[in-house]
């Protein structure tokens, strides 16, 4: 399951005082986005954890989520709470409620689609509980005693239920109208999301860990594996995993702060 371990955490809630002190501008944007690849296992968990009771893909859920760890690392104070976790958690899933609202179906999928789709919801919880975090159709079906047909065509519907025009007059429950076309997201923001991860100034530190650390940043924040699927990859225990991203994470923050010089 993804999580951040205390430690992280405890870290995380260092830096973040670093972060929120630091008069250096490049120190801070380092600081940030080392944060920003800390706390991704949390948006991901709690997206994963949405995403069952919805129809989106979960990418996007990781996306709108890094939205809410941004807006939390930005407006995040130290003085105040000392549970950055906590409060992060509370905008990441707000920012994800908060899509998943504005994109509410506007018609409603037959009964006998609407009591499968939520079948199948409870069986894909069910099966992530019992480690099968993806499950196929077929071992859907097989759980259910359905075809598997029956399966892809009730997914496939319940993904398809919202064909609105773009143009149609939406309201919030702030009574402000808008069009769908003015909730698509910008040209830019899946590029803008990418420079936390793939183009982040924190390819120098990266490049300047030990080839076993490397590995498993580049894995877990490059590749998106979670810690099961790495230890998998690199023939090593889960637990190794953890360590050698706490002390990866450790190393790195070490470079951007100057202490490893001195």
């Amino acid at each position: 399951m993804l999580n951040i371990s205390d430690e992280i955490t405890e870290q995380v809630n260092v830096w973040l005082v670093d972060y929120k002190n630091s008069t250096n501008e490049v120190k801070k944007k380092q600081l940030k986005n080392l944060i920003v690849v800390a706390t991704m296992p949390l948006v991901k968990k709690i997206a994963c954890s949405l995403a069952r009771r919805a129809t989106d893909p979960v990418d996007d859920l990781i996306q709108v989520g890094s939205v809410g760890l941004i807006k939390a690392i930005d407006f995040f104070d130290p003085n105040v709470s000392t549970k950055f976790k906590t409060y992060a958690s509370y905008l990441i899933t707000g920012e994800i409620r908060h899509y998943l609202r504005d994109k509410a179906s506007m018609i409603k999928a037959p009964r006998e689609i609407q009591e499968l789709a939520f079948r199948i919801n409870n069986v894909i919880r069910q099966l992530a509980e019992e480690g099968i975090e993806d499950p196929s159709s077929e071992q859907i079906a097989e759980v259910m005693a359905l075809p598997v047909k029956k399966i892809n065509d009730v997914i496939e519907v319940d993904r398809r239920k919202n064909p609105i025009s773009l143009d149609q007059t939406l309201y919030n429950d702030e009574d402000d109208c808008f069009s769908l076309a003015d909730k698509i997201a910008a040209g830019d923001y899946q590029e803008f999301l990418n420079s936390y991860e793939e183009k982040m100034m924190l390819s120098k530190a990266i490049n300047q860990l030990p080839e076993s650390l490397k590995e498993v940043v580049e894995l877990s924040y490059y590749d998106d594996l979670n810690q099961r699927e790495i230890a998998d990859r690199l023939g090593i225990s889960q637990m190794q995993v953890s360590r050698r991203l706490k002390k990866a994470l450790s190393e790195m923050y070490d470079m951007i702060s100057g202490k490893s010089n001195q």
